[in-house]
């Protein structure tokens, strides 16, 4: 994919135009809205953003380890702004039953959008990065530092980049 600016805008935009009034938009919205305000989620959010980010894994989000207050704990642990470890806070939110890599990426994102990339093979795709056969943490900083200079060097946000390159991958893969 070329990663011009006017590339971006324009896979980005047609992303919007595909999610604009559709259920994942809304969760999006609303998770954002909500951990804006409240660090943490309940098992019932964390099953909606697990179904945002892939609806197969909802009978393991929804598996009874993944009780109320377990829930809680391990997502107050990982948004807490002070938390300082980046390899602690991604996986910590892997003890999660149905949380993956992408998942997790998908909740740092919600709660820092600033900061953190949605990992998704289609981005790996279009970005010409073979998809590993298992993601680690060395993995997911190396992708999170490529979005992030990609972000900074266009003056685009985070969300904008990642947008465009599930829209490319879509269109082109």
């Amino acid at each position: 994919m070329n990663l011009s600016k006017n590339q971006i805008l324009k896979y980005a935009k047609k992303y919007d135009d595909r999610y604009r009034g559709t259920e994942g938009k809304s969760i999006e919205i609303k998770m954002k809205r909500l951990l804006r305000r409240r660090k943490h989620l309940t098992r019932n959010d964390l099953i909606d953003v697990g179904c945002w980010k892939s609806k197969r894994i909802k009978k393991w989000l929804k598996s009874d380890y993944n009780d109320n207050k377990t829930v809680k704990d391990i997502t107050r642990f990982c948004l807490n702004p002070k938390t300082k470890s980046e390899k602690a806070r991604i996986e910590a939110l892997l003890i999660l039953k149905g949380v993956s890599w992408p998942v997790a990426s998908a909740i740092l994102h919600f709660a820092f959008p600033r900061k953190y990339p949605i990992l998704d093979f289609r981005a790996l795709w279009s970005l010409g990065w073979t998809k590993p056969p298992y993601y680690d943490f060395t993995f997911w900083q190396r992708y999170s530092q490529r979005i992030t200079l990609i972000s900074k060097r266009l003056k685009l946000s985070i969300r904008t980049v990642d947008k465009a390159l599930w829209e490319y991958s879509k269109e082109h893969q």
